[in-house]
Protein backbone atom coordinates (compact mmCIF):
# COMPACT_ATOMS: atom_id res chain seq x y z
CA UNK A 1 0.00 0.00 0.00
CA UNK A 2 0.98 3.62 -0.43
CA UNK A 3 0.07 6.16 2.27
CA UNK A 4 -0.35 9.87 1.81
CA UNK A 5 -1.55 12.65 4.11
CA UNK A 6 -5.19 11.98 3.25
CA UNK A 7 -5.29 8.97 0.95
CA UNK A 8 -4.16 5.36 1.23
CA UNK A 9 -3.74 3.35 -1.96
CA UNK A 10 -4.29 -0.35 -2.55
CA UNK A 11 -4.50 -2.29 -5.77
CA UNK A 12 -7.78 -3.88 -4.70
CA UNK A 13 -10.31 -2.70 -2.10
CA UNK A 14 -13.14 -5.00 -1.04
CA UNK A 15 -16.10 -3.65 0.92
CA UNK A 16 -17.48 -6.59 2.88
CA UNK A 17 -15.52 -9.35 4.56
CA UNK A 18 -17.78 -12.36 4.12
CA UNK A 19 -16.80 -15.48 2.14
CA UNK A 20 -17.33 -13.73 -1.21
CA UNK A 21 -15.26 -10.72 -0.22
CA UNK A 22 -12.47 -12.86 1.20
CA UNK A 23 -12.24 -14.96 -1.95
CA UNK A 24 -12.33 -11.96 -4.28
CA UNK A 25 -9.44 -10.31 -2.43
CA UNK A 26 -7.36 -13.50 -2.24
CA UNK A 27 -7.78 -14.42 -5.90
CA UNK A 28 -7.13 -10.87 -7.11
CA UNK A 29 -3.67 -10.70 -5.56
CA UNK A 30 -2.60 -14.36 -5.57
CA UNK A 31 0.94 -14.95 -6.84
CA UNK A 32 1.64 -11.25 -7.26
CA UNK A 33 2.92 -8.20 -5.41
CA UNK A 34 -0.50 -6.54 -5.56
CA UNK A 35 -2.00 -5.19 -2.35
CA UNK A 36 -5.52 -5.57 -1.03
CA UNK A 37 -7.72 -4.39 1.82
CA UNK A 38 -11.01 -5.67 3.18
CA UNK A 39 -13.29 -3.09 4.78
CA UNK A 40 -15.60 -4.84 7.23
CA UNK A 41 -17.79 -3.21 9.87
CA UNK A 42 -18.72 -6.43 11.70
CA UNK A 43 -16.88 -9.77 11.69
CA UNK A 44 -14.51 -11.04 9.03
CA UNK A 45 -16.12 -14.22 7.79
CA UNK A 46 -19.49 -12.57 7.37
CA UNK A 47 -23.07 -13.74 7.67
CA UNK A 48 -22.39 -17.34 6.71
CA UNK A 49 -19.73 -17.95 9.32
CA UNK A 50 -21.49 -16.47 12.34
CA UNK A 51 -25.21 -16.08 11.69
CA UNK A 52 -26.30 -18.32 8.78
CA UNK A 53 -24.79 -21.41 7.15
CA UNK A 54 -22.43 -22.60 9.86
CA UNK A 55 -24.57 -22.15 12.99
CA UNK A 56 -27.75 -23.32 11.27
CA UNK A 57 -26.14 -26.52 10.01
CA UNK A 58 -24.52 -27.09 13.39
CA UNK A 59 -28.03 -27.01 14.89
CA UNK A 60 -29.54 -29.22 12.19
CA UNK A 61 -26.93 -31.96 12.08
CA UNK A 62 -27.64 -33.41 15.56
CA UNK A 63 -31.36 -33.44 14.75
CA UNK A 64 -30.69 -35.42 11.57
CA UNK A 65 -28.32 -37.83 13.33
CA UNK A 66 -30.83 -38.55 16.07
CA UNK A 67 -33.50 -39.33 13.47
CA UNK A 68 -31.08 -41.67 11.67
CA UNK A 69 -30.25 -43.43 14.94
CA UNK A 70 -33.93 -43.95 15.67
CA UNK A 71 -34.29 -45.46 12.19
CA UNK A 72 -31.56 -48.06 12.70
CA UNK A 73 -32.14 -51.36 14.50
CA UNK A 74 -29.55 -52.08 17.18
CA UNK A 75 -28.86 -48.46 18.16
CA UNK A 76 -30.18 -46.94 21.36
CA UNK A 77 -30.69 -43.17 21.12
CA UNK A 78 -32.13 -41.35 24.11
CA UNK A 79 -32.25 -37.78 22.79
CA UNK A 80 -30.28 -34.57 22.46
CA UNK A 81 -28.28 -32.69 25.06
CA UNK A 82 -29.40 -29.22 23.98
CA UNK A 83 -26.73 -27.39 25.96
CA UNK A 84 -24.04 -29.52 24.32
CA UNK A 85 -25.57 -28.88 20.89
CA UNK A 86 -25.44 -25.13 21.52
CA UNK A 87 -21.84 -25.35 22.74
CA UNK A 88 -20.86 -27.22 19.59
CA UNK A 89 -22.60 -24.56 17.50
CA UNK A 90 -20.64 -21.88 19.34
CA UNK A 91 -17.41 -23.70 18.55
CA UNK A 92 -18.17 -23.34 14.83
CA UNK A 93 -18.87 -19.62 15.20
CA UNK A 94 -15.78 -19.25 17.43
CA UNK A 95 -18.03 -17.48 19.92
CA UNK A 96 -18.15 -14.58 17.44
CA UNK A 97 -14.39 -14.13 17.62
CA UNK A 98 -13.02 -13.50 14.13
CA UNK A 99 -9.34 -13.37 15.08
CA UNK A 100 -8.56 -16.52 13.07
CA UNK A 101 -10.17 -14.99 9.99
CA UNK A 102 -8.22 -11.78 10.48
CA UNK A 103 -5.05 -13.83 10.83
CA UNK A 104 -5.89 -15.60 7.56
CA UNK A 105 -6.20 -12.23 5.86
CA UNK A 106 -2.92 -11.01 7.32
CA UNK A 107 -1.16 -14.22 6.28
CA UNK A 108 -2.40 -13.59 2.73
CA UNK A 109 -1.21 -9.97 2.71
CA UNK A 110 -4.72 -8.53 2.98
CA UNK A 111 -5.22 -5.59 5.34
CA UNK A 112 -8.42 -5.61 7.42
CA UNK A 113 -9.98 -2.21 8.06
CA UNK A 114 -12.64 -2.28 10.79
CA UNK A 115 -15.18 0.17 9.53
CA UNK A 116 -18.00 0.85 7.11
CA UNK A 117 -16.96 1.84 3.60
CA UNK A 118 -18.79 3.85 0.97
CA UNK A 119 -18.00 4.83 -2.59
CA UNK A 120 -16.86 8.42 -3.03
CA UNK A 121 -16.12 8.41 -6.75
CA UNK A 122 -14.22 6.40 -9.33
CA UNK A 123 -11.89 4.00 -7.45
CA UNK A 124 -12.43 5.92 -4.21
CA UNK A 125 -13.74 4.53 -0.91
CA UNK A 126 -14.44 6.64 2.17
CA UNK A 127 -13.71 5.04 5.53
CA UNK A 128 -14.39 7.15 8.65
CA UNK A 129 -12.94 10.34 7.28
CA UNK A 130 -10.16 8.61 5.39
CA UNK A 131 -10.03 8.02 1.67
CA UNK A 132 -8.84 4.78 0.11
CA UNK A 133 -7.92 4.71 -3.57
CA UNK A 134 -7.90 1.51 -5.63
CA UNK A 135 -5.40 1.27 -8.46
CA UNK A 136 -7.25 -1.57 -10.15
CA UNK A 137 -10.56 -2.53 -8.53
CA UNK A 138 -13.18 -1.94 -5.89
CA UNK A 139 -15.30 -4.99 -5.09
CA UNK A 140 -18.70 -4.72 -3.38
CA UNK A 141 -19.46 -7.77 -1.25
CA UNK A 142 -21.82 -6.47 1.44
CA UNK A 143 -24.45 -9.20 1.13
CA UNK A 144 -28.03 -8.75 2.24
CA UNK A 145 -30.02 -7.94 5.37
CA UNK A 146 -33.22 -9.49 6.65
CA UNK A 147 -36.46 -7.87 5.55
CA UNK A 148 -39.11 -7.20 8.19
CA UNK A 149 -42.60 -6.71 6.70
CA UNK A 150 -44.51 -3.54 7.54
CA UNK A 151 -47.05 -5.27 9.79
CA UNK A 152 -48.62 -3.28 12.64
CA UNK A 153 -46.75 -3.95 15.87
CA UNK A 154 -44.22 -6.35 14.38
CA UNK A 155 -41.10 -4.21 14.70
CA UNK A 156 -42.15 -3.02 18.16
CA UNK A 157 -42.38 -6.67 19.25
CA UNK A 158 -38.66 -7.09 18.48
CA UNK A 159 -39.02 -10.22 16.33
CA UNK A 160 -36.14 -12.59 15.79
CA UNK A 161 -34.54 -12.67 12.37
CA UNK A 162 -32.42 -15.55 11.13
CA UNK A 163 -29.46 -14.11 13.06
CA UNK A 164 -31.28 -14.43 16.37
CA UNK A 165 -32.69 -17.86 15.57
CA UNK A 166 -29.33 -19.41 14.70
CA UNK A 167 -27.73 -17.87 17.79
CA UNK A 168 -30.45 -18.69 20.30
CA UNK A 169 -29.38 -19.26 23.91
CA UNK A 170 -32.37 -21.33 24.94
CA UNK A 171 -35.12 -23.01 22.96
CA UNK A 172 -38.49 -21.22 23.20
CA UNK A 173 -41.43 -23.43 24.04
CA UNK A 174 -43.77 -21.75 21.52
CA UNK A 175 -42.55 -20.20 18.27
CA UNK A 176 -44.29 -18.56 15.31
CA UNK A 177 -42.26 -18.37 12.08
CA UNK A 178 -43.33 -15.99 9.31
CA UNK A 179 -42.29 -17.39 5.93
CA UNK A 180 -42.18 -20.58 3.91
CA UNK A 181 -38.76 -20.51 2.28
CA UNK A 182 -35.47 -22.20 3.07
CA UNK A 183 -34.70 -20.23 6.25
CA UNK A 184 -38.19 -20.74 7.65
CA UNK A 185 -38.27 -24.48 6.91
CA UNK A 186 -34.78 -25.13 8.30
CA UNK A 187 -35.49 -23.10 11.45
CA UNK A 188 -38.72 -25.01 12.02
CA UNK A 189 -36.77 -28.27 11.63
CA UNK A 190 -34.15 -27.51 14.27
CA UNK A 191 -36.54 -25.81 16.68
CA UNK A 192 -38.86 -28.81 16.69
CA UNK A 193 -35.87 -31.15 16.88
CA UNK A 194 -34.37 -29.27 19.83
CA UNK A 195 -37.57 -29.47 21.82
CA UNK A 196 -39.85 -26.53 21.01
CA UNK A 197 -43.32 -27.79 21.84
CA UNK A 198 -45.33 -25.59 19.48
CA UNK A 199 -43.86 -24.43 16.17
CA UNK A 200 -46.19 -22.72 13.70
CA UNK A 201 -45.25 -21.66 10.16
CA UNK A 202 -47.32 -18.85 8.66
CA UNK A 203 -47.03 -19.16 4.88
CA UNK A 204 -48.58 -16.51 2.67
CA UNK A 205 -48.77 -18.77 -0.39
CA UNK A 206 -50.04 -22.26 -1.12
CA UNK A 207 -46.80 -24.19 -0.61
CA UNK A 208 -43.36 -24.23 0.95
CA UNK A 209 -40.14 -23.72 -1.02
CA UNK A 210 -41.82 -22.02 -3.95
CA UNK A 211 -39.00 -22.62 -6.44
CA UNK A 212 -38.74 -26.36 -5.82
CA UNK A 213 -40.36 -29.25 -7.66
CA UNK A 214 -43.91 -29.87 -6.35
CA UNK A 215 -43.08 -33.32 -4.94
CA UNK A 216 -40.20 -31.80 -2.96
CA UNK A 217 -42.45 -29.15 -1.43
CA UNK A 218 -45.01 -31.77 -0.46
CA UNK A 219 -42.47 -34.05 1.19
CA UNK A 220 -40.94 -31.24 3.21
CA UNK A 221 -44.40 -30.16 4.38
CA UNK A 222 -45.16 -33.75 5.37
CA UNK A 223 -41.82 -34.04 7.19
CA UNK A 224 -42.51 -30.89 9.19
CA UNK A 225 -45.98 -32.15 10.07
CA UNK A 226 -44.49 -35.45 11.25
CA UNK A 227 -42.15 -33.45 13.50
CA UNK A 228 -45.11 -31.67 15.05
CA UNK A 229 -44.80 -28.39 13.15
CA UNK A 230 -48.08 -26.76 12.23
CA UNK A 231 -47.98 -25.26 8.73
CA UNK A 232 -50.72 -22.75 7.97
CA UNK A 233 -50.91 -21.88 4.28
CA UNK A 234 -52.58 -18.76 2.86
CA UNK A 235 -52.08 -17.13 6.26
CA UNK A 236 -50.08 -14.12 7.43
CA UNK A 237 -49.92 -11.81 10.43
CA UNK A 238 -52.36 -8.92 10.50
CA UNK A 239 -51.09 -7.46 13.77
CA UNK A 240 -48.48 -8.36 16.38
CA UNK A 241 -48.53 -7.37 20.05
CA UNK A 242 -45.95 -7.83 22.76
CA UNK A 243 -45.86 -6.14 26.14
CA UNK A 244 -42.62 -4.76 27.60
CA UNK A 245 -40.42 -5.92 24.71
CA UNK A 246 -36.78 -5.13 25.44
CA UNK A 247 -33.57 -6.03 23.63
CA UNK A 248 -30.96 -6.88 26.26
CA UNK A 249 -28.25 -7.62 23.69
CA UNK A 250 -26.65 -10.73 22.20
CA UNK A 251 -29.96 -11.86 20.75
CA UNK A 252 -31.76 -11.94 24.09
CA UNK A 253 -35.23 -10.41 23.90
CA UNK A 254 -37.16 -9.95 27.12
CA UNK A 255 -40.85 -9.24 27.38
CA UNK A 256 -44.20 -10.87 27.61
CA UNK A 257 -45.70 -13.40 25.22
CA UNK A 258 -46.19 -12.47 21.56
CA UNK A 259 -49.77 -12.31 20.31
CA UNK A 260 -50.20 -12.68 16.56
CA UNK A 261 -53.53 -11.86 14.96
CA UNK A 262 -53.96 -13.59 11.63
CA UNK A 263 -55.54 -12.88 8.29
CA UNK A 264 -55.99 -15.02 5.22
CA UNK A 265 -58.50 -16.79 3.03
CA UNK A 266 -58.56 -19.89 5.23
CA UNK A 267 -58.34 -18.24 8.65
CA UNK A 268 -61.17 -19.33 10.88
CA UNK A 269 -62.34 -16.66 13.35
CA UNK A 270 -61.88 -19.18 16.15
CA UNK A 271 -58.19 -19.64 15.27
CA UNK A 272 -57.35 -16.11 14.20
CA UNK A 273 -55.06 -15.51 17.16
CA UNK A 274 -51.84 -17.27 18.19
CA UNK A 275 -49.79 -16.72 21.32
CA UNK A 276 -46.09 -17.58 21.33
CA UNK A 277 -42.90 -16.92 23.25
CA UNK A 278 -41.01 -15.73 20.17
CA UNK A 279 -41.79 -14.74 16.60
CA UNK A 280 -39.23 -15.29 13.84
CA UNK A 281 -39.37 -13.31 10.59
CA UNK A 282 -38.01 -15.29 7.64
CA UNK A 283 -39.71 -13.29 4.89
CA UNK A 284 -36.84 -12.58 2.53
CA UNK A 285 -33.74 -10.41 2.42
CA UNK A 286 -32.68 -7.25 0.58
CA UNK A 287 -29.27 -6.13 -0.73
CA UNK A 288 -27.18 -4.20 1.78
CA UNK A 289 -26.54 -1.18 -0.43
CA UNK A 290 -28.25 1.75 1.30
CA UNK A 291 -25.01 3.06 2.84
CA UNK A 292 -22.68 2.13 -0.02
CA UNK A 293 -22.74 5.48 -1.80
CA UNK A 294 -23.84 4.01 -5.10
CA UNK A 295 -25.09 7.43 -6.23
CA UNK A 296 -21.50 8.68 -6.20
CA UNK A 297 -20.77 6.46 -9.21
CA UNK A 298 -24.17 6.93 -10.88
CA UNK A 299 -25.87 3.74 -9.69
CA UNK A 300 -29.32 3.44 -8.09
CA UNK A 301 -29.94 1.77 -4.73
CA UNK A 302 -30.76 -1.90 -4.87
CA UNK A 303 -28.90 -4.88 -6.31
CA UNK A 304 -25.76 -3.95 -8.23
CA UNK A 305 -26.26 -5.33 -11.73
CA UNK A 306 -23.15 -7.02 -13.14
CA UNK A 307 -22.02 -8.84 -16.27
CA UNK A 308 -20.50 -12.31 -16.28
CA UNK A 309 -17.10 -10.88 -15.33
CA UNK A 310 -18.88 -9.47 -12.24
CA UNK A 311 -18.17 -5.94 -13.48
CA UNK A 312 -20.83 -3.41 -12.50
CA UNK A 313 -23.01 -2.29 -15.40
CA UNK A 314 -23.50 1.44 -15.88
CA UNK A 315 -20.10 2.46 -14.50
CA UNK A 316 -17.42 3.77 -16.83
CA UNK A 317 -14.23 1.75 -16.87
CA UNK A 318 -13.67 -1.79 -15.62
CA UNK A 319 -12.95 -1.05 -11.96
CA UNK A 320 -16.15 -1.67 -9.97
CA UNK A 321 -17.28 -5.23 -9.26
CA UNK A 322 -20.01 -6.83 -7.13
CA UNK A 323 -20.02 -10.42 -5.89
CA UNK A 324 -22.37 -12.52 -3.83
CA UNK A 325 -25.86 -11.66 -2.62
CA UNK A 326 -25.41 -7.92 -3.21
CA UNK A 327 -25.61 -8.34 -7.00
CA UNK A 328 -28.97 -10.11 -6.85
CA UNK A 329 -27.97 -13.05 -9.06
CA UNK A 330 -28.05 -15.96 -6.62
CA UNK A 331 -28.28 -15.66 -2.83
CA UNK A 332 -26.21 -18.71 -1.88
CA UNK A 333 -22.81 -18.72 -0.17
CA UNK A 334 -21.24 -21.25 -2.51
CA UNK A 335 -22.35 -19.26 -5.54
CA UNK A 336 -21.05 -16.04 -4.01
CA UNK A 337 -17.67 -17.69 -3.49
CA UNK A 338 -17.77 -18.97 -7.07
CA UNK A 339 -18.47 -15.48 -8.37
CA UNK A 340 -15.66 -14.14 -6.18
CA UNK A 341 -13.15 -16.59 -7.64
CA UNK A 342 -14.14 -15.53 -11.15
CA UNK A 343 -14.04 -11.87 -10.14
CA UNK A 344 -10.60 -12.18 -8.56
CA UNK A 345 -9.21 -13.92 -11.63
CA UNK A 346 -10.68 -11.20 -13.88
CA UNK A 347 -9.14 -8.44 -11.76
CA UNK A 348 -5.75 -10.16 -11.85
CA UNK A 349 -5.90 -10.69 -15.61
CA UNK A 350 -6.88 -7.08 -16.30
CA UNK A 351 -4.17 -5.80 -13.95
CA UNK A 352 -1.59 -7.84 -15.87
CA UNK A 353 -2.93 -6.95 -19.30
CA UNK A 354 -4.03 -10.49 -20.12
CA UNK A 355 -7.01 -11.31 -22.33
CA UNK A 356 -10.19 -12.68 -20.79
CA UNK A 357 -10.42 -15.54 -23.25
CA UNK A 358 -10.42 -18.49 -20.84
CA UNK A 359 -13.72 -19.97 -19.65
CA UNK A 360 -12.81 -19.30 -16.04
CA UNK A 361 -13.16 -15.56 -16.63
CA UNK A 362 -16.96 -15.76 -16.97
CA UNK A 363 -19.43 -16.66 -14.23
CA UNK A 364 -21.89 -18.88 -16.08
CA UNK A 365 -22.85 -21.45 -13.44
CA UNK A 366 -25.43 -19.10 -11.94
CA UNK A 367 -27.37 -19.19 -15.21
CA UNK A 368 -29.69 -22.20 -14.84
CA UNK A 369 -26.99 -24.43 -13.28
CA UNK A 370 -27.22 -23.57 -9.57
CA UNK A 371 -26.93 -26.36 -6.97
CA UNK A 372 -28.65 -26.02 -3.61
CA UNK A 373 -29.34 -28.14 -0.55
CA UNK A 374 -32.18 -27.46 1.88
CA UNK A 375 -31.30 -29.19 5.16
CA UNK A 376 -34.80 -30.04 6.27
CA UNK A 377 -36.01 -33.55 7.14
CA UNK A 378 -36.11 -34.85 4.47
CA UNK A 379 -33.35 -32.92 2.73
CA UNK A 380 -33.91 -31.40 -0.70
CA UNK A 381 -30.98 -31.27 -3.10
CA UNK A 382 -31.40 -29.73 -6.53
CA UNK A 383 -29.47 -28.31 -9.44
CA UNK A 384 -30.43 -26.61 -12.68
CA UNK A 385 -33.97 -26.20 -13.93
CA UNK A 386 -37.18 -27.59 -12.57
CA UNK A 387 -39.62 -29.07 -15.06
CA UNK A 388 -41.75 -25.91 -14.98
CA UNK A 389 -38.73 -23.63 -15.48
CA UNK A 390 -37.43 -25.76 -18.37
CA UNK A 391 -40.78 -25.66 -20.15
CA UNK A 392 -41.00 -21.89 -19.63
CA UNK A 393 -37.51 -21.56 -21.12
CA UNK A 394 -38.69 -23.35 -24.27
CA UNK A 395 -36.86 -26.65 -23.99
CA UNK A 396 -38.24 -29.90 -25.35
CA UNK A 397 -38.65 -31.55 -21.97
CA UNK A 398 -38.70 -35.15 -20.84
CA UNK A 399 -38.76 -36.17 -17.18
CA UNK A 400 -37.91 -39.25 -15.18
CA UNK A 401 -39.17 -39.54 -11.60
CA UNK A 402 -38.67 -42.54 -9.32
CA UNK A 403 -38.54 -43.47 -5.66
CA UNK A 404 -35.07 -43.81 -4.17
CA UNK A 405 -35.17 -47.50 -3.37
CA UNK A 406 -31.84 -49.22 -3.89
CA UNK A 407 -29.64 -51.45 -1.76
CA UNK A 408 -27.66 -48.48 -0.52
CA UNK A 409 -30.73 -46.59 0.69
CA UNK A 410 -32.08 -49.63 2.55
CA UNK A 411 -28.72 -50.01 4.28
CA UNK A 412 -28.55 -46.30 5.12
CA UNK A 413 -31.59 -46.46 7.40
CA UNK A 414 -34.51 -48.77 7.99
CA UNK A 415 -37.19 -46.21 7.16
CA UNK A 416 -35.49 -44.66 4.12
CA UNK A 417 -37.97 -42.79 1.94
CA UNK A 418 -36.87 -40.62 -0.95
CA UNK A 419 -37.61 -39.59 -4.49
CA UNK A 420 -35.54 -38.41 -7.45
CA UNK A 421 -36.35 -36.56 -10.66
CA UNK A 422 -34.38 -35.68 -13.76
CA UNK A 423 -35.40 -32.95 -16.19
CA UNK A 424 -34.00 -33.80 -19.62
CA UNK A 425 -33.44 -31.79 -22.78
CA UNK A 426 -34.91 -34.30 -25.23
CA UNK A 427 -33.28 -32.63 -28.23
CA UNK A 428 -29.75 -32.68 -26.83
CA UNK A 429 -30.19 -35.79 -24.63
CA UNK A 430 -28.64 -34.01 -21.65
CA UNK A 431 -29.74 -33.27 -18.09
CA UNK A 432 -31.19 -29.80 -17.51
CA UNK A 433 -32.00 -30.29 -13.85
CA UNK A 434 -32.22 -32.79 -11.02
CA UNK A 435 -33.98 -32.92 -7.68
CA UNK A 436 -33.44 -35.45 -4.90
CA UNK A 437 -35.50 -35.64 -1.71
CA UNK A 438 -34.59 -37.89 1.18
CA UNK A 439 -32.18 -38.35 4.09
CA UNK A 440 -28.73 -36.87 3.39
CA UNK A 441 -29.32 -36.47 -0.35
CA UNK A 442 -27.16 -33.36 -0.25
CA UNK A 443 -24.19 -35.68 -0.77
CA UNK A 444 -25.69 -36.81 -4.09
CA UNK A 445 -26.06 -33.46 -5.78
CA UNK A 446 -22.53 -32.86 -7.02
CA UNK A 447 -22.71 -35.73 -9.52
CA UNK A 448 -25.86 -34.14 -10.94
CA UNK A 449 -24.17 -30.74 -10.98
CA UNK A 450 -21.30 -32.14 -13.06
CA UNK A 451 -23.80 -33.70 -15.46
CA UNK A 452 -25.74 -30.44 -15.84
CA UNK A 453 -22.76 -28.09 -16.13
CA UNK A 454 -20.83 -30.48 -18.36
CA UNK A 455 -23.86 -31.18 -20.57
CA UNK A 456 -22.98 -34.86 -20.35
CA UNK A 457 -25.08 -36.93 -22.79
CA UNK A 458 -27.23 -39.55 -21.11
CA UNK A 459 -25.62 -42.15 -23.31
CA UNK A 460 -22.31 -41.28 -21.67
CA UNK A 461 -23.80 -41.40 -18.17
CA UNK A 462 -24.49 -45.11 -18.73
CA UNK A 463 -20.74 -45.60 -18.37
CA UNK A 464 -20.50 -43.68 -15.08
CA UNK A 465 -21.02 -46.81 -12.99
CA UNK A 466 -22.28 -46.18 -9.43
CA UNK A 467 -20.55 -48.11 -6.67
CA UNK A 468 -22.55 -50.85 -4.96
CA UNK A 469 -24.16 -50.68 -2.45
CA UNK A 470 -24.50 -46.90 -2.31
CA UNK A 471 -27.48 -44.59 -2.63
CA UNK A 472 -25.84 -43.31 -5.84
CA UNK A 473 -27.07 -46.47 -7.55
CA UNK A 474 -30.30 -44.54 -8.06
CA UNK A 475 -28.55 -43.02 -11.12
CA UNK A 476 -28.69 -46.42 -12.79
CA UNK A 477 -32.38 -46.75 -11.93
CA UNK A 478 -33.08 -43.27 -13.36
CA UNK A 479 -31.37 -44.15 -16.65
CA UNK A 480 -33.23 -47.48 -16.79
CA UNK A 481 -36.55 -45.70 -16.17
CA UNK A 482 -35.77 -43.31 -19.01
CA UNK A 483 -35.34 -46.27 -21.42
CA UNK A 484 -38.74 -47.78 -20.70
Amino acid sequence: MTAGPETTEYDVIVIGGGPAGENAAAYAIAGSERTAAIVERELVGGECSYWACMPSKALLRPVHLLASAHAMAGISASGLDVEAVLRRRDSFTHNHDDSSQVQWATDNRIDVIRSSGRLAGARLVEVEGRTLRARHAVVLATGTTASVPDIPGLREALPWTSRDATNLHEVPRRVVIVGGGVVACEAATWLAGLGAEEVTLLVRGNSLLGNAEPFARERVAAGLADAGVRVRFRTQPAQVERADAKDTGEGRIHGGPVTVRLRGDDVDPDSARIEADEIIVAAGRGPATEALGLAAVGLPDGPVEVDDQLTARGVEGDWLYAVGDVNGRVALTHMGKYQARVCGDVIAARAEGRKLSDARFAATADHQQVPQVVFTAPEVASVGLTEAAARTAGYSVQTVEIDIAVAGSSLARDDYSGRAKLVIDAAADTVLGATFVGPEVGELIHAATVAVVGKVPLATLWHAVPSYPTVSELWLRLLEARRT
